[in-house]
């Protein structure tokens, strides 16, 4: 099930660690920050509360703001028509997670399931995790859409992240017991009825339905040992340079027990500092998505006199 324009709400842990922990109110007043400590300052609090809405009307300058708003119902154009098979999918899973008793009900059908699967893949798993790592990484290093840094604060998160789940006790029953209660709880406030539900929400709808689903994760997360909070707490900002509208900013910041840093690239609008790359990507998605269908560009080979189409 994938909520329309995930790539807007659905921020990835590696974002939220690029912003610090402090609790003023930068944010409540006007968007972006008076500093760019202030800006990720700012922003850390907004994620952790998870007010979206409010992260994005802050990390964004007011004309940035108002196109994603205004773009929001254009995005599940692209998507493909929900079949009967989807449909099917969406209703037998939601009714399983929100019929009454499904705490009980679901914990005694997945019990046994957990029993086997220790028993064929606890032995297996390293090698399975060490596996999956190695894609994973794999997959950073050929991104297209990730920057040298980004892909290198990626990789550190993943070295990190390897061992605890090697570690993470997958198949203790009671722990599995709290993942579905949490499961459970999580799919009744989101209220869900129906897969054409998805598509149709307005923009404010669909982020508090975001801060639902991030405040079921970080609980489901906790039950197995990582807290996101405490890692967003743990972030200390060190100013590198400040100059011409431009600013990096060293972020520390603990994970996991681990120490870990990055840097972060901010660039100042109208008095008012941004996060760079989130300002590129939203200005990028506007762009794509109101470029006419199946359009491209021409440009003149200037020595042969042909035509090249451009991507």
């Amino acid at each position: 099930m994938r909520l329309p324009s995930l790539r807007y709400a659905l921020l990835p842990l590696s974002v939220a660690l690029l912003l610090s922990a402090c609790h003023g109110k930068d944010a409540a007043s006007q968007p972006g920050g008076s500093t760019p400590e202030a800006a990720l300052q700012a922003s850390v609090d907004l994620i952790k509360a998870g007010d979206f809405n409010g992260l994005w009307k802050h990390a964004l300058p007011p004309a940035d703001y108002a196109n994603m708003r205004a773009d929001w119902g254009h995005h599940q154009q692209d998507q493909r028509p929900i079949t009967a098979e989807d449909r099917a999918k969406f209703n037998e899973t939601m009714q399983k997670l929100t019929e009454p008793d499904a705490e009980n009900k679901l914990y005694a059908e997945l019990q046994p399931k957990l029993t086997a699967m220790e028993q064929q893949y606890k032995d297996q798993l390293p090698v399975l995790i060490s596996v999956g790592e190695a894609l994973v990484k794999s997959g950073v290093a050929q991104s297209k859409t990730l920057n040298e840094t980004q892909k290198a604060q990626a990789n550190g998160v993943l070295d990190v992240l390897a061992p605890w789940v090697q570690q993470t006790p997958w198949f203790d029953q009671a722990k599995a017991k709290q993942a579905v209660g949490v499961a459970v709880t999580t799919a009744r406030k989101l209220d869900l009825k129906d897969p054409d539900q998805l598509r149709s929400m307005d923009f404010d709808t669909s982020m508090g339905k975001y801060a639902t689903g991030y405040a079921g994760l970080k609980q489901m997360l906790m039950i197995y040992g990582l807290s996101v909070d405490d890692t967003l707490n743990s972030v200390k900002l060190t100013p590198v340079s400040n100059s011409d509208g431009h600013a990096v900013v060293k972020v520390d910041y603990t994970l996991l027990g681990k120490p870990l840093s990055t840097e972060s690239k901010l660039v100042q609008q109208d008095g008012r500092w941004y996060s760079e790359d989130m300002l590129d990507s939203a200005r990028k998605a506007h762009q794509q998505l109101n470029e006419p269908a199946g359009s491209a560009s021409v440009a003149a080979d200037a020595g042969t006199g042909t035509v090249a189409k451009q991507d």
